[in-house]
């Protein structure tokens, strides 16, 4: 039986794919022939590769995994989180470079588990798919046996009737239903983000790889589980989740724009390179047009010295200032 995944392209889902269209664009005009644009993709890498792995426990901080993506030496605990954020990477490089390829088979999905789930598997074996039972929450994918003949449905329905529709929509299509077949033992979660993304990779949608859809997933883990949940919950409906992800793309979207339009840190157009909370302390900064350092570290929750930290390099950079007197002083984005 061929798969026919079951949604209805609503006016809200419309309206998003619309601006997220616009913004790429946008988004690719600024990104020609630009000497940073190295430093974006190394960012994105890095971003994907902490959000993914975070998703499923990694304990490895931001500012670890970029000291591994570098090369830089990392004290860790345990050896593992490490050899999974290595193994993301290699995954990300194996995309990269079958980014053109028109048809994904069996042996591609198995390459790319191998890559992503080597040395890392608390049961069944990488690269194979799952000859277990499992349960995953409330779910109880479909039986071993059932697993190759539904990998094939999918792998049919995304390499021969998925391209009339954008990529923002089969590449939360192509998400969702890896997960629902949950077709290995272990590691299914950072595999079916990583064919999300390899969908958006060879139908052109993020040709410079630099968006970091994962870290939106990341950033409220417990309502992306629950939007996979919603789904089996409404009979395999998808309008619900392709709006959630659409909303994703688009706040991704965002980010990127933030940083071409704000981390040209010095004539040469060397980016600054943000951390989380950075980047929202200028969008709080953008939403409020100016705050008081208390207002700051109230709002970010951290110490007035951990507030300053944040700012530092922001005021060196140029993109914030400080007006007023040192008593009534206010942040605004420069």
């Amino acid at each position: 039986m061929a798969y026919t995944p079951r949604f209805s392209v609503t006016a809200r889902l419309l309206a998003a794919i619309e601006t997220i269209t616009a913004l790429r664009e946008k988004i690719l005009a600024a990104t020609v022939q630009v000497p940073w644009i190295p430093a974006l993709q190394k960012d994105a890498r890095v971003r994907n590769t902490h959000s993914s792995t975070a998703i499923e426990g990694n304990p490895l901080t931001l500012e670890q995994v970029r000291a591994i993506e570098e090369g830089r030496a990392v004290t860790v605990a345990a050896e593992r989180p490490k050899r999974e954020v290595l193994n993301y990477f290699a995954g990300l490089r194996f995309i990269e470079r079958h980014q053109h390829k028109r048809a994904i088979t069996h042996e591609d999905v198995l390459t790319l588990h191998r890559v992503i789930a080597g040395g890392v598997m608390d049961q069944g074996a990488a690269g194979r798919y799952r000859q277990i039972g499992v349960r995953v929450g409330r779910h109880v994918p479909p039986l071993p046996h059932e697993v190759s003949g539904l990998m094939r449905e999918l792998l049919e329905w995304w390499d021969e009737r998925s391209a009339q529709w954008s990529p923002v929509i089969t590449s939360a299509i192509v998400h969702f239903r890896f997960e629902d077949i949950h077709p290995f033992a272990d590691g299914n979660g950072r595999t079916g983000r990583m064919l999300a993304l390899w969908e958006l990779y060879r139908r052109g949608f993020d040709t410079q790889h630099i968006f970091s859809v994962d870290e939106y997933y990341w950033e409220d883990r417990s309502r992306y589980y629950r939007a996979l949940q919603a789904v089996r919950e409404q009979g395999g409906e998808l309008s619900d989740w392709l709006e959630y992800v659409a909303e994703g793309v688009h706040r991704t979207l965002d980010k990127v724009w933030l940083r071409i339009e704000r981390l040209r840190a010095d004539s040469r157009g060397s980016p600054l390179l943000l951390r989380p909370k950075q980047e929202r302390l200028l969008h709080l900064l953008r939403d409020h047009q100016s705050m008081t350092p208390r207002e700051i570290w109230q709002t970010l929750r951290v110490s007035k010295q951990g507030a300053m930290d944040l700012l530092h390099p922001l005021l060196t950079a140029g993109l914030v200032r400080r007006v007023g007197t040192k008593k009534s002083g206010r942040y605004t984005l420069a």
